[in-house]
């Protein structure tokens, strides 16, 4: 393959991963429900590990995923799920 070819689609998938990483995480501190901008947060990790990917730092890819998506992400998880407060619900 072209360098040029290749240079170019790998810009056009680093911009689209960076972008879905910048709505995703927009989403995290927009979103109402506690639950979703966990979700979503763990997403924008995992496109962050992505992003590292793509700039070969294939190790801090891959701890990204290990430590904040497994270790984090599942804690969060559990402390919104396990909490017996209403979150995001709007009672009147």
């Amino acid at each position: 393959m072209d360098p040029i070819i290749g240079t170019i689609l790998e810009l056009i998938v680093f911009a689209i991963i960076a972008l879905a990483a910048i709505t995703f995480a927009l989403f995290v501190v927009t979103a109402k429900d506690v639950v979703r901008a966990a979700l979503a947060l763990v997403v924008t990790m995992f496109l962050v590990a992505a992003v590292y990917i793509l700039l070969n730092a294939q190790f801090l890819g891959v701890v990204q995923v290990l430590v904040y998506v497994g270790a984090i992400g599942v804690l969060i998880l559990f402390a919104v799920m396990l909490t017996k407060k209403e979150f995001g619900s709007d009672v009147e």
